[in-house]
């Protein structure tokens, strides 16, 4: 239910209205000074040369930002200046359907930001503003067209129109709510009312509808007033929409609200310490993959637009943003600024994460949608930002900081009415608008800006970038810290509260959150024992941990599920290798693994008759050879199979003419110039040789130093053939086995396979 507002719908006062000439008398200092804003490149005219000013300073880019800050009375305002051309204050108040002070407070408005100014002939609106308010029919404007000057007198349209048929008036009606302009078909002129048949020649008669120069006829400003009353509109245009509240204890909205906060900061520091320990990959469109989000709804037991905006908060904040991981794959890695903003208290961590928040761009609310092309929208996506998102925030938690203390949003009605009142308040936005703002107002519940759907009490001083002051009025709001948990006997710990940093991390790394809320409950798992020491925990580190921290004596069942997890870890235990070689002959092996020249082989004997390489086949078979042994490859199944290789042949080459013949035999020959050179820059990075790599483990440590560095390497590559060459090569990308790469012998970029890569040499810049 609306009601009709007497007081204008902006936060802030207004003096009272000037007269004309007071207007006339300043406009010489302060809005030329706001012209010369908008347009630095015109230079000062003569104060009566002002409307000639607002002519050239009147832009469409200015006007149109202009337009899109007014409330819908003001547009109505503004629209109603647009059909008079020029008037006195009194005669365009009088023709907006709105209370007058409510109306004058608006024109003030106008007249501060130069969208009217005046004249000495009245009132007028700044060139460009009919243009851009034309059609724009659904933020509240008329829709008639300017009074025109030649035709009928205002007193006359009344007349005439009074005298129209019912038919003949819904014409001209339809006709005025159509954007004023129509054809009359085949439809004649009479000369007088009495010879006109048909609706059409009776307006025609009494010339309510005059032609323009497409051909076509309009309907002046004047008959559209006097369809409508003498007003713009029928609608009342300083009808703002109420925002439907019920009752809230302020002491429980504030409550609520600081455990929302709370919970932010405890649930993005349990997720970057995660993270920094096992960063999921970036996608290659950007953002993160749909089931490392899915992971995360369940790491932190929330929904996916809460994990979703976790994230994009974090990023927001500086806590979290891309980097490469130890395999040099590029992943989302907490920021060194994570390890400061730990640091400090929870107050202060919320503030940083409110602040980014409230000044990003970014929606989380579109996280799991469809975009235009029909593809689901990533989490932390390039693409899911609006810069409309700041300000929907700002005006939804406005309005919500304006409300009477003890008052929130009504249940099922409160919701959609604050999102009818911001599009009164700013009708000119795009429709995304009204999602915006429901977003706006979940997030601030999320972030602890609102409680219960009212505003918590810290969040006007937040509001009013008073940092300090929000500060201190969180801060006591904040459950305190507790350093113990009770354990009991079911291998389950109950937290009594909020959990300092360091417990919280430690024993998130022993047990699982098996429920959240006033007591956060974890339980001990074989799995989460296991955790603990593959970190490096012992089993005596396990049960000091447990005795230090829990309040109540430690059960034995945990005791015994600590010692059964110890006593199965590490009975098997898990390498790498790349091929094996077996014998009968267990001193022929020996001979071999103490070979002065078998340290390239990278052997392990685990048996007695067995030997292990991280060399692949390809490579280790060729190497063999070289000591003088004669080794043969063993199937799956155990057996041997030696036969001759199959026969292989090529593609018998096509005739192709001369001048193909010379762009072949070009190419050819620069490849030949190519590799020249690759090899002469191979024999220059011979001094270097003393710093190459020849292990598996130390070639990769230098090839991301040298993606990180983008420098160049000199590598020893064995092809299919088992023949070694060496390749002068950029970097460009370590991951999935699989070593991209620009080969200086062919120009341009190719795989090397990470395994066949027997040696890695820096090459020095030149």
């Amino acid at each position: 239910m609306s009601a009709r507002c007497t007081v204008h719908p902006r936060p802030w006062g207004r003096p009272p209205a000037p007269t004309l000439s007071e207007h006339l008398r300043s406009w010489s200092d302060e809005r030329l000074a706001h012209l010369f804003a908008l347009r630095p490149d015109l230079t000062t005219p003569a104060p009566q040369d002002s409307g000639q000013v607002a002519s050239r300073a009147g832009t469409r880019a200015s006007v149109l930002r202009a337009l899109d800050d007014l409330t819908r009375l003001e547009l109505a305002v503004l629209d109603a200046a647009v059909v008079l051309g020029h008037a006195t204050r009194e005669e365009l108040l009088a023709v907006v359907n709105a209370d007058d002070d409510a109306a004058g407070e608006a024109l003030d408005h106008l007249l501060a930001v130069a969208l009217v100014w005046p004249s000495t002939s009245g009132l007028r609106a700044l060139n460009g503003v009919a243009d851009a308010l034309r059609g724009d029919t659904a933020s509240g404007v008329s829709g008639l067209r300017p009074v025109a000057p030649h035709a009928l007198t205002r007193e006359q349209a009344v007349e005439r129109v009074a005298a129209l048929s019912p038919q003949a008036r819904a014409l001209l009606a339809h006709v005025a709510d159509s954007g004023g302009e129509a054809t009359t078909g085949r439809a004649r002129t009479p000369r007088s009312v009495e010879e006109a048949t048909t609706p059409v020649e009776e307006v025609l008669a009494h010339g309510l509808l005059v032609p323009n120069q497409n051909g076509a006829f309009q309907l002046p400003g004047q008959v559209g007033l006097a369809l409508r009353g003498g007003t713009t509109t029928t609608a009342l245009c300083d009808d703002v929409p109420p925002v439907a509240t019920s009752e809230r204890d302020p002491a429980l909205v504030d409550r609520v609200a600081a455990g929302a906060a709370f919970e932010l900061v405890r649930r993005t520091e349990l997720l970057l310490d995660h993270w920094g320990l096992r960063p999921p990959t970036v996608l290659r469109s950007g953002g993160l993959g749909v089931r490392e989000l899915k992971a995360v709804t369940t790491e932190l037991h929330v929904s996916p637009h809460e994990a979703a905006l976790v994230l994009e908060v974090a990023v927001a904040a500086g806590l979290l943003a891309e980097g490469p991981d130890a395999d040099g794959v590029s992943a989302w890695l907490p920021t060194h600024a994570f390890d400061t903003w730990s640091a400090s208290d929870p107050a202060e961590r919320w503030l940083t994460l409110a602040r980014a928040w409230w000044a990003s761009p970014r929606l989380a609310g579109l996280v799991g949608t469809k975009d235009p092309a029909g593809k689901t929208r990533n989490a932390l996506a390039p693409d899911a930002s609006s810069v409309f998102a700041p300000e929907a925030r700002e005006m939804a938690l406005r309005e919500l900081v304006g409300l009477p203390r003890g008052q929130a949003l009504a249940p099922g009605t409160g919701l959609p009415s604050l999102v009818e009142r911001i599009g009164w308040l700013r009708p000119r936005r795009p429709r995304s608008r009204d999602e915006m703002v429901v977003w706006a107002v979940a997030e601030a519940a999320m972030l602890g800006l609102t409680g219960m759907d009212a505003a918590a009490s810290y969040a006007a001083p937040f509001l009013a970038e008073d940092h300090a002051a929000t500060v201190a009025a969180l801060a006591p709001l904040l459950p305190s810290a507790v350093d113990h948990v009770l354990v009991q006997a079911d291998l389950t710990a109950v937290a009594p509260g909020p959990l300092t940093p360091d417990l919280a991390r430690t024993l998130h790394l022993v047990a699982d959150v098996e429920s959240r809320g006033g007591a956060t409950v974890y339980r001990f798992t074989p799995a989460s024992v296991r955790r603990a020491l593959d970190a490096g925990w012992s089993a005596a580190e396990i049960h000091t941990f447990l005795a230090e921290t829990s309040r109540t004596p430690v059960p034995q069942p945990l005791s015994y599920l600590v010692d059964d997890v110890v006593r199965t870890f590490g009975t098997v235990r898990v390498g790498h290798a790349e091929s094996f070689l077996r014998a009968d002959d267990e001193q022929a092996l020996t001979e071999l693994l103490h070979h002065p020249q078998a340290a390239s082989l990278h052997l392990r004997r685990i048996a007695p008759t067995v030997l292990i390489s991280t060399l692949p086949l390809d490579l280790l078979l060729p190497r063999l050879r070289e000591l003088g042994q004669a080794p043969v490859v063993e199937a799956a199944d155990g057996t041997v199979h030696v036969a001759r290789p199959d026969l292989q042949r090529a593609r018998t080459p096509r005739t192709t003419p001369a001048p193909a013949t010379r762009a072949r035999e070009t190419a050819r020959v620069t490849a030949v110039v190519a590799a020249v050179r690759a090899g002469d820059r191979a024999s220059d990075a011979a001094p270097a040789r003393s710093t190459t790599a020849t292990t598996p483990t130390s070639a990769l440590a230098v090839l991301r130093e040298v993606i990180e560095a983008s420098g160049t390497v000199l590598i020893g590559y064995v092809d299919n053939h088992g023949t070694t060459t060496e390749r002068i090569v950029d970097p460009r990308r370590l991951e999935g086995g699989q070593l991209t790469a620009y080969d200086h012998r062919t120009e341009d970029v190719r795989g090397f396979s990470v395994h066949r890569i027997t040696a890695v040499t820096p090459v020095p810049q030149p």
